[in-house]
């Protein structure tokens, strides 16, 4: 093997070991919210919604949508939509109401309870971008810069789907 295609390959595995990491970094990352979420709410006592249930009516404010919606615009990636809908219609997070034009679809919002839920995870989410940027952890610039990285894998991965066959 020529020195030049050995770099080449040292290059692609380097790559390939940042790439790895970045992954496992973004998985951590996601259960990590979860674990501050879900601390966030024992602290305040409040038991009966878990983390993924309070991230979704964060997500859901002031919308009205249906289940598919939430996956269709991000705000869901769990397999078990449904579940975590009709557990919060049931505990009063959420109304639900049948759509007129399609009775097999079902349209939620938040209930008032639901807003409560919502403010506390914005409330949260406000101190942490405080924090980031008070501490120098992140400016603006560097947030940027990884929203504008994670939307290419996102837009790649997402293209990888509609077209790899």
């Amino acid at each position: 093997m020529s020195v030049h295609s050995q770099i080449g390959a040292l290059a692609e595995k380097g790559f390939m070991t940042q790439y790895l990491e970045a992954l496992s970094l973004v998985e951590r990352l996601h259960r990590l919210l979860l674990d501050v979420i879900k601390d966030e709410f024992e602290r305040l006592g409040i038991l009966e919604v878990n983390a993924v249930q309070a991230l979704l009516l964060f997500n859901v404010g002031e919308n009205e949508v249906t289940a598919g919606e939430l996956r269709t615009r991000g705000y869901y990636q769990g397999s078990n939509v449904s579940y975590n809908l009709k557990k919060l219609v049931e505990a009063g997070y959420m109304h639900h109401q049948r759509c007129e034009i399609d009775r097999r679809s079902v349209r939620v919002r938040l209930t008032e309870k639901g807003r409560h839920v919502q403010q506390i995870v914005a409330e949260l989410f406000q101190r942490h971008a405080d924090g980031l940027e008070e501490r120098d952890v992140l400016n603006l610039d560097g947030i940027d810069e990884i929203n504008t990285a994670l939307r290419r894998v996102e837009r790649y991965w997402s293209d990888q789907i509609r077209y790899i066959y």
